[in-house]
């Protein structure tokens, strides 16, 4: 399977996913870290995928929602952003009811 094609199923299989620079736990840049622990304020479980240990994700996925930096946070499918985005959205309570919804609609 193509790392598009990989893409594609991911984001349409989980409601939350962050494609970041390490893990939610060990995080490998500022930027995901921020991201992650944003996600993680809103209580709810949600995927990741480190792209330093994925080449072809981490090259690919620029493309695939023409957005050239990362992390990048996907919710319903739809990419939200990245860092800043996710961030401030948790900061005005929009992410939190988002994620809630995404996951009580997929469970």
């Amino acid at each position: 399977m193509e790392a598009l094609d990989r893409i594609k199923e991911q984001v349409e299989t989980h409601p939350v996913i962050i494609y970041m620079k390490g893990t939610p736990k060990l995080p490998q840049c500022g930027f995901s870290m921020r991201a992650a622990q944003a996600l993680q304020s809103t209580g709810q479980e949600f995927a990741y995928v480190n792209i330093l240990e994925d080449p072809e994700i981490m090259q690919a996925l620029p493309q695939f929602a023409d957005w050239p930096t990362f992390p990048q946070i996907y919710i319903n499918g739809e990419l939200i952003g990245g860092c800043d985005i996710t961030v401030e959205m948790a900061g005005n309570g929009e992410l939190t009811q988002m994620v809630e919804q995404a996951v009580s609609a997929n469970q």
